[in-house]
């Protein structure tokens, strides 16, 4: 174990040195263009969604220091933007990257009205998301109006705002409504329908979040169905997809053939044993090409 724990993190950095890749598929939002892939920021933040073991191993594995490389890895393979959650744990490896002449945009997915002003101004991101469990929440609750402030929020700062969920019925309705959100972030699992769905208790064990097999046909039907932009999360289903790479690859391109050429993903990436960038911007190149 000791051997394993020195050699995986050198090996990941190695395996991504600069090679002059090809650039990746671009979209549009807003005023800027970005890359079709986005960096996600769950397994920074040490959501593995794979028990706590995985948890802890990947905050370990995501020091600063580290999180500063990986960016800079992505960047290197045509990767321009990071998603990233909560600006407090975000801070001390946005500012060192930024430091080191970091082109990346970045994208602040939080919650909160009152809270927008100072996350854009300690972070200078390109845009403001709604948490999709806080949305997910809210409008089970009748409190959508609370998102809707947050939308009109981000853009009193001068950046864009977009509204993320994993129910496709918030999307949806948000659409409907005609909201003057700039893109949506819209997950291909429906991880939160235990607020929707009061089902009588099972008499089981907690088997943790519900991956259902159908639910990204569900979601990405919602997406081709707006207007705006949007970008497809968990299309790995936090892991589920990923037993070998012909499974990944999979995985990338159901996405890519079920969203709008003008949507992308975002891909949150733990290159512990294998070059997870590389691979990840490769299938992208490959896969997620737009006219």
């Amino acid at each position: 174990m000791a051997a394993a724990t020195t050699l995986g993190p050198k090996r990941a950095v190695e395996a991504a040195e600069p090679t002059s890749p090809a650039p990746l598929p671009t979209i549009q939002i807003g005023k800027h263009r970005i890359s079709r892939l986005v960096a996600g920021s769950n397994p920074i933040l040490g959501y593995s969604y794979a028990g706590q073991h995985a948890d802890r191993h990947m905050k370990d594995y995501y020091t600063p220091e580290r999180t500063v490389e990986f960016l800079q890895n992505c960047e290197r393979a045509g990767i321009t933007t990071h998603q990233f959650a909560d600006p407090d744990r975000a801070l001390p490896y946005l500012r060192p990257l930024r430091e080191r002449g970091s082109k990346m945009s970045f994208i602040c997915l939080h919650s909160g009205r009152e809270k927008v002003k100072d996350a854009v101004e300690r972070t200078r991101p390109i845009a403001m998301v709604h948490h999709g469990g806080a949305t997910d929440r809210l409008f089970a609750a009748g409190k959508a109006s609370e998102v809707h402030d947050y939308v009109k929020a981000a853009h009193d700062c001068g950046v864009l705002a977009g509204v993320s969920a994993h129910n496709p019925d918030c999307i949806k309705r948000v659409a409907d409504e005609g909201w003057e959100v700039d893109f949506f972030m819209t997950c291909f699992y429906f991880l939160t329908r235990k607020m929707v769905h009061k089902d009588a208790e099972i008499p089981m064990l907690d088997f943790g979040l519900p991956f259902f097999k159908d639910d990204r046909e569900v979601m990405t039907k919602v997406v081709r169905q707006v207007k705006q932009p949007c970008f497809g999360f968990k299309i790995l289903g936090s892991g589920r997809h990923c037993s070998n790479q012909q499974t990944v690859r999979a995985a990338f391109k159901f996405a890519f053939e079920n969203i709008k050429p003008t949507d992308g993903v975002i891909v949150g990436m733990f290159p512990w044993f294998f070059d997870e960038v590389s691979a990840n911007a490769q299938f992208t190149r490959e896969l997620g090409k737009t006219a």
